[in-house]
């Protein structure tokens, strides 16, 4: 029985997950290209396989039709926007996630990404590095208005850290959790309250279906000039176009992103002194990232021991 692993970092944190799928009699076949693959070396690659330890590359109808032994898509992480789960589910294709893995990792590095910005780490290191001594003066989180646009896992965790650190805390969810949210004393507000009133917003998002963004140039419109943002969600959430004008225009202070549209990127965000630009590091903690991976491997298991009964 054989199993495509296709993540190109997978096993990089530890032998554990690949281990587990060998103890269980599982051939694997590795992505040999260390990067993201394309539909045809999917099927390529997968042209036998009854498994997949899936990344982000495209499982969707022509790659699960040319996969005749393919039973369970096993995704390591939690975004599920490149799998095609509706056709899975025609094809008796079980889709499984491991949607804790992520939630730590990506609040920490939200946090990161807002001390950096605001005590401006990555300027000053810069400013050194060209023999330029300058002290960058910064602001403090103490008592700023987050804003927390996307009240899930990440959102709450992200949240709480946030608190734990002096910061109120406000929150858009289209379903919000308002018990969760008067227990933790979170306001729940409105879309545009968050972006008119928020010091800093922070986006945790799972993005539109069809891709359109979900965050567009008027939300942004809305922020104060003294704001900060910051997207650690999916590329496209936020108009990358509406991205750069705000920022070119000074509209807002700075903002930090981890995702992009198309990925490894190079587009105009490039040209930018007042953003933070960071290459989809969201799950990439050792502990977090080897948890998926196991989690993961014993996701598929299970799923293909369960379809075997």
């Amino acid at each position: 029985m054989k199993i495509l692993v296709s993540p190109s970092s997978f096993g990089q944190c530890g032998e554990e997950p690949l281990e587990i799928l060998k103890r269980n009699g599982y051939e694997i076949i590795n992505n040999p290209y260390g990067r993201k693959l394309t539909e045809d070396e999917v099927i390529e690659h997968a042209s036998d396989v009854v498994g997949i330890v899936a990344g982000v590359e495209p499982l969707n109808k022509k790659v699960m039709d040319n996969l005749p032994n393919l039973k369970c898509i096993s995704r390591v992480g939690v975004g599920m926007d490149s799998v095609d789960i509706d056709y899975a589910k025609q094809k008796g294709i079980k889709v499984v996630n491991t949607p804790d893995g992520p939630t730590r990792p990506v609040a920490e590095l939200t946090i990161a990404l807002t001390m950096d910005l605001l005590r401006r780490v990555s300027k000053a290191d810069k400013n050194i590095k060209n023999k330029i001594w300058k002290k960058e003066i910064g602001n403090l989180i103490l008592n700023k208005k987050i804003g927390i646009f996307g009240f899930g896992r990440i959102g709450k965790t992200t949240a709480i850290l946030f608190q734990g650190l002096g910061a109120k805390i406000i929150a858009f969810d289209l379903y919000p959790d308002n018990e969760y949210a008067a227990m933790h004393n979170i306001k729940m507000v409105s879309k545009e309250e968050l972006f008119s009133t928020a010091d800093i917003v922070t986006i945790h998002v799972p993005g539109n279906k069809d891709k359109a963004p979900v965050i567009s140039y008027s939300e942004l419109d809305l922020m104060k000039n003294t704001s900060y943002l910051i997207n650690i969600s999916r590329g496209g959430v936020v108009d990358e176009d509406a991205f750069y004008n705000i920022l070119k225009n000074n509209k807002i202070v700075s903002a930090a992103t981890d995702v992009f549209v198309n990925e490894p990127y190079s587009g105009k965000l490039i040209e930018l002194e007042n953003i933070l630009l960071t290459p989809h590091l969201g799950s990439y903690a050792e502990e977090a990232k080897l948890k998926m991976e196991i989690d993961a491997v014993n996701n598929l298991i299970n799923s293909l021991d369960a379809d075997n009964q």
